[in-house]
C-alpha cells in the first residue's frame, strides 16, 4: 500500500525536482493521475504562494518505476498570481508537461449554486472490501489498494450490464487520509478526476470491450480546498466515445456537499494486448 503525500513528494531546490514513482500506484503502468500529482507537487515547491488554482498537462511517455526529473519555469509572476511550467522527463526521455497557476489570498465575487448528488453518505454504506468477492479482490490491480471505498450502486463487474456511462463513488485515501499541504491535498482531487473516466466509460460496454484507454491530458479547476474531509466524492462521467476519443468529466465533492475541483481529459483507446 502506498501513502499518497510520500509518494508523491519531490526533493530539490530552485525549480529541479526529483521524486521516485512507486509501484504501489501501478495500472497500465504508473497511474496517470499519480504522475500528474508529482507535476502539481512540483509546482507547489517552486512557488511562495499557498495554493494551486487550475492544472492543465500532457501524457508524453509511460514512465518506468524508477527516478523521474522535473523541471519548473516561472512564466508569470504577480503579487497574488503565477503560472508554472513543470516538464517531467525520465533519463532525457519526456513523461509529462503541466502548466500550474498558484494563487494567493484575494478577495472577489462569493456565489456557490453547486449542488452535490442526493445520495448516501460512506458511513451509509458497505465498502468495496466488504462487497468484493475473495477472487474479486485478488485480481484488482494493486493500485486501487491505495483508497478505501464505498460504491453507490454496487454490482460485480462480472454481472454488469451496459448502461449510463457514470460513476459516483466515495473514494478515502489510505493509510493517511488526508495532508496539510495545499498542493498535496489539491493532488487528491487531480488524481481521481484524471482515473475515474476510464470507469464511467466502461459501464456503457459489456464487460471484456477488448480496450484500455489511457489519458491523452488531464485539465482540472481547483474551485476550494478542503484538507479536512478525508472522504472525497467522484463524480464522474464519460457522455461521448467516438473515432477512438472518449471524453471525461467529473467532479470531486467533500463530505459536507462543498465542491472542491471540476475538470476532466481525452482518453485515447487502443486495443487491449493480452
Amino acid at each position: 500500500m502506498g501513502d499518497f503525500a510520500a509518494d508523491t513528494a519531490v526533493h530539490g531546490a530552485d525549480g529541479r525536482y526529483q521524486a521516485r514513482l512507486s509501484r504501489d500506484w501501478e495500472i497500465w503502468g504508473p497511474n496517470g493521475g499519480y504522475v500528474a500529482a508529482i507535476a502539481l507537487r512540483a509546482a507547489g515547491a517552486a512557488t511562495a504562494l499557498p495554493r494551486p488554482a487550475s492544472f492543465s498537462g500532457h501524457f508524453l511517455n509511460v514512465a518506468e518505476f524508477d527516478v523521474v526529473d522535473l523541471h519548473v519555469t516561472k512564466l508569470r509572476s504577480a503579487k497574488r498570481a503565477e503560472s508554472l511550467r513543470v516538464s517531467m522527463t525520465q533519463k532525457e526521455r519526456p513523461v509529462f508537461e503541466a502548466i500550474v497557476w498558484a494563487v494567493g489570498d484575494a478577495d472577489g465575487l462569493v456565489h456557490d449554486d453547486a449542488v452535490m448528488p442526493q445520495i448516501a453518505l460512506p458511513s451509509q454504506l458497505k465498502s468495496t472490501d466488504e462487497l468484493l468477492s475473495p477472487e474479486d479482490r485478488h485480481q484488482r490491480h494493486r493500485f486501487w489498494i491505495n483508497f478505501e471505498t464505498r460504491p453507490i450502486d454496487f454490482v460485480p463487474w462480472s454481472q454488469r450490464q451496459p448502461g449510463a456511462p457514470v460513476w459516483l463513488e466515495w473514494f478515502r485515501f489510505r493509510p493517511r487520509a488526508t495532508d496539510d499541504d495545499l498542493f498535496a491535498d489539491a493532488a487528491r482531487s487531480l488524481l481521481l478526476i484524471d482515473t475515474m473516466g476510464w470507469p464511467a466509460a466502461c459501464r456503457a460496454h459489456p464487460q471484456d470491450s477488448g480496450y484500455v484507454a489511457p489519458s491523452l491530458d488531464v485539465n482540472v479547476q481547483f474551485h476550494r480546498l478542503d484538507p479536512k474531509s478525508e472522504w472525497l466524492l467522484v463524480d464522474a462521467v464519460a457522455p461521448v466515445a467516438a473515432d477512438g476519443l472518449i471524453g471525461g468529466q467529473a467532479r470531486i465533492w467533500s463530505v459536507d456537499g462543498k465542491l472542491l475541483a471540476s475538470g476532466g481529459g481525452q482518453l485515447f483507446c487502443r486495443p487491449l494486448r493480452m
